[in-house]
């Protein structure tokens, strides 16, 4: 069995300087929930923990203004 080099993620939010994240932007936020509409955790998405935490209060708010769903 060969080892596999990972490749290290990189925060998108990090890499396109977005400090604001926009719970109204249902298109990026829809990158980071999978077809259940659970938030991704930080290893599959690579974000780093500030951008992790201001996407889960901005899906979380999305979802309480109707912009995504809760649930499937």
């Amino acid at each position: 069995m060969e080892n596999k080099i990972k490749k290290e993620k990189v925060c998108f939010f990090c890499s396109e300087n977005i400090n604001e994240i926009d719970y109204k932007n249902t298109e990026t936020l829809r990158r980071f929930i999978n077809s259940y509409m659970k938030i991704l955790p930080t290893k599959r998405t690579g974000t780093c923990t500030w951008h992790q935490r201001k996407l889960a209060n901005a899906i979380k708010r999305a979802r309480i203004m109707a912009l995504l769903p809760f649930i499937r």
